[in-house]
């Protein structure tokens, strides 16, 4: 990142400051995220049942639909409840508002997970999507499955024994995200870039990604995905021109060649990732950093969930800022 070069050099760049210019609207929409009604709408209420309760094979009819389960789902995530008092919680909503409809019980909403087959985010108002972006940014975290915090290893000097799932987003430079997936730790990055250019239904003119994705294939799924964007894609610093590079790759190194790293940086507007780095510390901070869930089927589900739900927020309103000093 762009920072790193100046503290290479021992230079001291003071922090950039910016100001918020739409401090009323995006606290309202900071209020908004709490209210139930935005989770438990009429709608929601309104489409609790299955109609037809057809019996899907061996065993008790479908009661629930999904949208129900999901929506539990999303409760549960938003609030940070496990399934039990989800069901408590929910249970009590209706009985307030009146409503002879019942929350599935705990072991319908953890069973029922996996079944969801939920392929992409959903968003919560999809007519305010454009079929194009600006720009689009991939990166990957990790989300921990179980393990001791920092205070248990502190405290009894024990072993972390955590482990984790890698979690990978595609997200545009409005703060949606257009694609998820979840993988095992030892996953490489690259390996699940032709699944997530699978959910994404809209053209962007940029492309932007780490050097963790610096390789033919990564430019050759770009290129037939995005043929008209440009791609930003920091190749090794001892990396050189030559025939069996990738005609993307071989662009980006003549520009720093010829101008620098730097002013690469700048030309090809590599900052735009800041956004799939904002979105991971958005999930972790309003989601959270560990699954709730324990089968990796239904961890995949929770993790498109949680997605959903970051991008329901930003419908309800984001800061509107400007470089100040």
């Amino acid at each position: 990142m762009p920072h790193k070069y100046p503290e290479s050099k021992d230079w001291h760049v003071p922090k950039q400051k910016y100001k918020i210019t739409n401090w009323t609207d995006y606290n309202k929409a900071l209020t908004n995220r709490g209210r139930i009604d935005i989770w438990l709408t009429e709608d929601a209420v309104n489409n609790w049942y299955e109609k037809d309760q057809k019996n899907i094979g061996e065993g008790t009819p479908q009661q629930y639909t999904d949208f129900a389960i999901r929506v539990c789902h999303e409760i549960r995530m938003v609030y940070k409840q496990p399934l039990r008092q989800t069901e408590g919680f929910i249970n009590s909503l209706f009985k307030i508002m009146g409503l002879d409809i019942e929350c599935p019980n705990f072991c319908t909403l953890s069973k029922r997970l996996k079944s969801l087959g939920i392929e992409c985010p959903r968003y919560a108002e999809k007519d305010k999507m454009d079929e194009s972006v600006a720009a689009i940014a991939i990166d990957s975290t990790g989300l921990k499955r179980f393990g001791r915090d920092e205070w248990h290893q502190e405290k009894h000097k024990v072993s972390a024994k955590r482990s984790w799932r890698k979690f990978h987003t595609a997200v545009s430079n409005n703060h949606y995200i257009h694609a998820v997936e979840l993988t095992d730790r030892f996953d490489t990055d690259e390996s699940v870039v032709d699944k997530l250019f699978n959910q994404i239904d809209v053209d962007t003119a940029h492309f932007s990604a780490d050097g963790a994705y610096d390789s033919f294939n990564v430019y050759e799924k770009i290129n037939d995905k995005f043929p008209s964007a440009e791609v930003a894609i920091p190749p090794d610093k001892n990396a050189k021109i030559s025939d069996s590079n990738h005609v993307l790759r071989n662009h980006n190194l003549e520009l720093i060649a010829k101008h620098g790293r730097m002013h690469w940086q700048t030309k090809t507007q590599y900052g735009n990732r800041n956004c799939s780095e904002l979105a991971m510390q958005r999930y972790k901070k309003i989601v959270g950093r560990s699954m709730y869930s324990r089968n990796y089927e239904n961890q995949k589900q929770e993790a498109i969930i949680g997605a959903s739900i970051l991008n329901k927020m930003t419908s309800l309103g984001m800061p509107i800022s400007h470089r100040t000093a």
